[in-house]
């Protein structure tokens, strides 16, 4: 199975093709293009052909558009979760439930894409404004680059495609090297949805070959990506004066206060640390229990792991499968040795066969251990004890991240101060961190990154404010 680029709403062989291997048994599964420079131009001049056309859509019919998206997405849900489970090796029920919400997400663009709207000013609130009218406009930037991770080849997709297009723009999709199968099936169904050809144009191959067009070009006005800090950083380096929505990851942090129910938060935790094998941005990598409740708890976390199903991610009963590639299946097993050495105790799991790491709980983590201080992106998370709120909050926020964190507590005054304090993007009060549903703002500070996602924040991210005045006389 070859697959091609997608450019100017055709599909266009490349000069060069490289092989696309399952993460959970090396099979053969496409060929796929390897863009070029001069692919690359392509794709930014047919999207920048296109965008005045876009620019000119009624936002009724771009909404029609992305409506349709998300109701062939839903009409095709079985083949596009196979296709998540087979290039990412994510177990099928997760696949589906991708699915479900990325079709959810487009009909959120579908009807931002209505809402769009300024306001009015009333400029004689301040001396010398009087005798005018103003208001505001939004306007779209124009081409929009869309760089894209592995871990969600659907739906983070969606999350910058279905804004940019909701708000007028065009697109020029980068999918990640290990997952390009669902975005070009994506490319096929906004062709069937009536997208004019040059809004969406998919190009696959390097990152930093894509990459670094994209974000240097004149052409293109926003660049939104989602990945390491190390990359998203050098984007913003090089982006100039485009807008940049980075979206970097996280090592989340769970508190757990004296008095909690824990039969009633025990799974949802165990879900949201193995979820994906670990491999969500906000996947919950460090849990902090007050000392009364610390041997209970770890004896039903550790109880609910080992009932966790390893395997097959085309099974339908697999909880947890291979990580995207051996490298991150050599880092993990490293760090788990590393918070060994430096006093961890494995409570369960630190193995790993083939490119499978089985699910793994570390007690007692020195904070200097790189599962503590870094992002693991794998299924490992760690779980200290702590004597106080104050402990717990500090251990928290002693990060280089910010995503989101997590708090189950009785008592509301200690559920306002963390969330005042906690120094995160998003704090779920008697949730886990790795809560997200499409339309809410999504985003981080410090390393986890810039701008906010979440679709209503995305469409007003992909737009300029325009004011407009008008003197009486």
């Amino acid at each position: 199975m070859r697959k091609h680029l997608y450019i100017k709403g055709s599909w266009v062989e490349a000069a060069e093709y490289r092989p696309l291997y399952s993460p959970y048994n090396g099979m053969n599964i496409a060929e796929v293009a390897y863009a070029n420079e001069a692919e690359v131009e392509q794709a930014i001049a047919a999207a920048e052909l296109a965008s005045p056309l876009m620019a000119r859509m009624p936002a009724h019919e771009r909404a029609s558009i992305l409506g349709k998206v998300a109701v062939l997405i839903s009409e095709r849900a079985d083949e596009c979760a196979h296709l998540i489970a087979l290039e990412a090796a994510k177990p099928l029920k997760a696949a589906r439930a991708e699915v479900d919400r990325t079709a959810m997400t487009y009909q959120l663009a579908a009807e931002e894409a209505r809402r769009i709207h300024g306001e009015t000013i009333p400029l004689d609130a301040a001396p010398g404004g009087e005798g005018r009218i103003a208001y505001t406009i939004r306007q779209p930037l124009g081409i929009v680059a869309a760089i894209t991770p592995f871990n969600f080849p659907m739906n983070l997709v969606a999350h910058k495609v279905g804004p940019a297009l909701a708000a007028g723009n065009t697109v020029v999709l980068k999918p990640a090297g290990q997952t390009p199968l669902s975005s070009l099936l994506l490319a096929e169904l906004f062709e069937e949805a009536g997208l004019p050809a040059g809004a969406l144009n998919v190009v696959t191959g390097s990152g930093s070959i894509i990459g670094d067009i994209l974000v240097q070009d004149a052409r293109v006005k926003a660049v939104s990506f989602t990945g390491s800090p190390e990359v998203g950083i050098g984007i913003r380096r090089k982006a100039g004066l485009k807008k940049v929505t980075l979206e970097l990851g996280s090592n989340s942090a769970l508190i757990v206060d004296q008095g909690v129910q824990l039969d009633k938060m025990i799974s949802r935790a165990v879900t949201g640390a193995f979820s994906n094998s670990g491999q969500v941005c906000i996947s919950l990598q460090r849990i902090y229990v007050h000392e009364l409740l610390f041997n209970e708890f770890v004896e039903k976390f550790v109880a609910c792991t080992e009932a966790l199903h390893v395997g097959d991610p085309l099974d339908p009963y697999t909880d947890v499968s291979a990580l995207i590639a051996r490298k991150d299946v050599e880092r993990s097993l490293e760090w788990i040795a590393e918070a060994k050495r430096l006093g961890a105790e494995v409570a369960t799991g630190g193995v790993s066969q083939d490119n499978v790491v089985h699910p793994t709980v570390l007690l007692n983590v020195d904070a200097s251990a790189q599962i503590s201080c870094s992002e693991a992106f794998a299924p490992i998370v760690l779980i200290n004890r702590v004597s106080s709120m104050e402990a717990a909050i500090q251990a928290v926020n002693d990060s280089r991240y910010g995503l989101q964190a997590g708090i189950y507590t009785n008592d509301i005054g200690t559920a306002l101060a963390a969330a005042e304090r906690l120094e995160v993007g998003g704090v779920m009060i008697n949730d886990i961190p790795t809560f997200r549903v499409d339309h809410m703002p999504y985003g981080g500070v410090k390393d986890s990154g810039i701008g906010r996602e979440g679709v209503k924040y995305a469409t007003e991210e992909f737009t300029e404010l325009k004011l407009i005045c008008f003197k009486k006389e």
